[in-house]
């Protein structure tokens, strides 16, 4: 796949409705699971915004699959095929407190992305970790 191809050509509008639980869920294990349920409920009404694949990375502080992981691997194989890919759901850290942005949904997605065009612009919704 060429690194050329656009965003609209990888890339839904709008996240999966599938994508918010799943983020609910490991969102639970860092914080409690009502500040949970709150976050996901500022992600679901979140403007999409579009984040650079390596700068998602380097912000939150994971390092980038390898394409041959499996879950990038079938991103890969989904952006291949010309299916769209679901946008990410973040949760700004805290630089003050040494907090990472948080992927909570869409960390597979990111590094199959950043194979193909570190430069690639994610569309995400982002909220800020706030009280949480």
């Amino acid at each position: 796949m060429p690194a050329a191809t656009s965003r609209k050509e990888r890339w839904k509008e709008s996240p999966d409705d599938r994508d918010y639980p799943a983020a609910e869920d490991y969102l639970s294990l860092v914080t409690t699971p009502a500040a949970a349920k709150a976050l996901v409920h500022r992600l679901r009404i979140a403007p999409i915004q579009h984040r650079k694949a390596k700068d998602l990375l380097r912000a939150s502080g994971l390092p980038v699959l390898d394409p041959d992981n499996f879950h990038v691997a079938k991103d890969l194989n989904k952006i291949a095929q010309g299916r769209l890919l679901s946008p990410v759901l973040c949760v700004r850290g805290m630089v003050r407190f040494q907090v990472p942005l948080i992927v909570a949904d869409g960390y597979h997605r990111i590094c199959a992305s950043y194979h193909l065009d570190e430069d690639a612009d994610i569309p995400c919704r982002i909220t800020d970790l706030g009280k949480a």
